[in-house]
This record gives structure tokens, sequence and C-alpha cells, in this order.
């Protein structure tokens, strides 16, 4: 009789144990998944958007950064729709004006990064764009009244310097310089940051007192912005503008469909990544991303990097790294 409950004992165990090995084997397959998704969505969606904002069209240059946004957001609308479709979540109960809020900034982050490619490198934009936790921080204490441990200030700082060092511009010849507007792009990514900050703080919003849903936000801040951007292109004449374009050259059609679909599908891996494992292990994705994001644009593009540019972008993955891993947010007792 002891012997019979001890077997049955031991093969509960091993039973137990190898349920937990499988699930460990599928979570990390899962995890693999999501990560070669965002790395392959955003390299490819990275070096699209360079191809067009920066390629030659015979004597012209693509210019109609409200047009590649517009078609951006409908992608996006369209993808979204259709997972909410498939999957059904329920009712959304989240504020229509907090919606067309959110699209504002949303909208304004995207275009200024955008714009910046016509007076940036790719590199240049995507460093930027990695010190998110800046403005996060910023509004967190102005706004929130949040509190940062100690360790959060060094790390942001450490941030800080690396893009300092990289996007610190040597003096060049008066002659060189002539008919260039000096720090206009680097302008630009600073308001992306800002818009991207007040964008972050409009999603707590909406996640704390209506618990949205991921792709019902990502619908309706898209539906909200394509309607924005419909208004801007007939007022501002691009939209026409564009259309001739196209007509001139519908290679660029070819790849801002493919832009915007490789945008959608990495939001979606993104969504998957921090519903199944947590925003912790999707930051380290994503910031591990951008390094082979700038990489790829240095060894395909041919944008030229000094030291100390590779040092600071050292510094500031170094530093996003850290802040990732022990820079959390205190808890208000």
């Amino acid at each position: 009789m002891i012997k019979d409950t001890t077997v049955v004992e031991i093969t509960k165990g091993v039973t137990l144990q190898t349920e937990r090995t499988r699930s460990m084997q599928s979570n990390s397959r899962n995890l693999a998944i999501c990560a070669v998704g965002i790395f392959v969505c955003y390299f490819y969606y990275g070096i699209l958007q360079e191809t067009i904002t920066k390629g030659q069209y015979g004597e012209e240059k693509f210019t109609y950064t409200l047009a590649l946004v517009f078609v951006q957001c409908i992608i996006n609308a369209l993808f979204s729709r259709g997972v909410l479709v498939f999957t059904n979540p329920g009712h959304d109960a989240t504020s229509t004006s907090l919606y067309a809020i959110c699209s504002i900034t949303y909208l304004g982050a995207m275009l200024a990064s955008n714009h910046s490619l016509q007076h940036v490198t790719y590199p240049t934009q995507v460093l930027a764009k990695s010190v998110k936790p800046i403005p996060v921080m910023i509004l967190g204490v102005l706004v929130a009244r949040k509190r940062y441990p100690l360790a959060k200030y060094f790390f942001v700082l450490m941030i800080v310097i690396g893009v300092a060092m990289f996007m610190y511009k040597d003096k060049k010849p008066a002659k060189a310089m002539e008919g260039h507007t000096i720090g206009f792009g680097e302008v630009l990514l600073l308001v992306s940051l800002t818009l991207d900050g007040l964008t972050g703080a409009s999603q707590d919003r909406m996640r704390s007192d209506y618990q949205t849903k991921p792709h019902n936000m990502m619908m309706n801040v898209n539906l909200w912005s394509i309607l924005w951007l419909a208004i801007s292109l007939i007022i501002s004449g691009e939209g026409l503008e564009f259309l001739g374009f196209a007509q001139r050259h519908p290679v660029v059609l070819l790849y801002m469909l493919s832009f915007s679909v490789a945008s959608a599908l990495g939001q979606n891996f993104i969504f998957m990544t921090v519903t199944s494992f947590g925003p912790l292990t999707c930051s380290i994705v994503t910031t591990t991303r951008k390094f082979f994001t700038i990489l790829g644009s240095v060894l395909i593009f041919g944008n030229p990097m000094l030291s100390r540019q590779w040092l600071g972008t050292i510094l500031v993955f170094i530093g996003l790294g850290l802040d990732s891993r022990y820079g959390k947010e205190k808890k208000n007792k």
C-alpha cells in the first residue's frame, strides 16, 4: 500500500514537472515569435521609411509626409478593426473626446518624427526616439505627481549624455552651412518626444478610467487621425500634389503600402508581448531592436557615424537597458 502511494506521488511529480517544462518551452517559443516579429517588422519599417523619405524619384524628392501618415493610419485602423472582429472583446466605453485628444498628440508625434527625416539621418531619429523615459519622467513629475527612484534619474542622465554626444554637430565651413537650417530636424524630434509623452498620459487615463483594450485604442485613435489628416490634405492641397507625384512615380505606392503593413504588424506583436509577458520584457525587446535598426541603416544606406557617435549610442542603450531593469516607479503609499 505504501509502495503504491509512493508510486502515485512520484508519477504526479513527474507529470507536474513535465507540464511545467512544456509550459516554459511554450512561453519561450511564443516570446521568440514575438521578438522576431518585432525585429523583422520594425527593421523593414525603418528601411522603408528611409527609402521613401530620402529616395530619389528622378529629379524629385518625396516631401508628402501627410500623405504617408494618412496611408499608415488607414492600414493601422483596418488591421485593428480586423482583430476586433475576430476577437470580439466587448463594448468600449472610452470617452470619444479622449480618443480625439489622444489622436492629435499621436498624429503630431508621428508627423514630426517622419518630417524630421528630411533634415536628419534615420539613426539620429531612432536614437532620439529611444529617449521616451525623459518626457515620461518630466510629465509624470509635473502633471501626475509621480515619484521615481534615485537610480532612474541617473539612468535618464546617461541617456541624455549619450544623445548629446550623438547629435552634437561639429563645426563646418561657412559655405557648407549655407542654405541649411541648423537644428530644425532636432527641434522636430524634440516636439515628437513631447507629444509622445502626452500621448502616453492620455493612454494611461484610458486604461485606468475605462480599461480600454489595446486594439480598441489602436483603431479609434487611428480613425480620428484619418479625419484630421483628410482635412489637412484637402486644405493644404498636398492631397492633389501627392496624387500627381504617385502617377509619375507609382513605385512609391508599393513602398507606402509595405511600410504601413509593417507598422500595423509591428504594433500587433508589441501588444502580444505586453499582454503575454509584460511591459518590461517588451521594453527589452524593442530596445534591442532599435540598435539593429541603427546598424542596418548605417550598413545599407552608408550613413556615416563618428567614434563619438558610436560611444553615445552605447551609452543610450546601456541607460535604456538599466532603466528597463532597475528604474521602476515608486508606488504611492
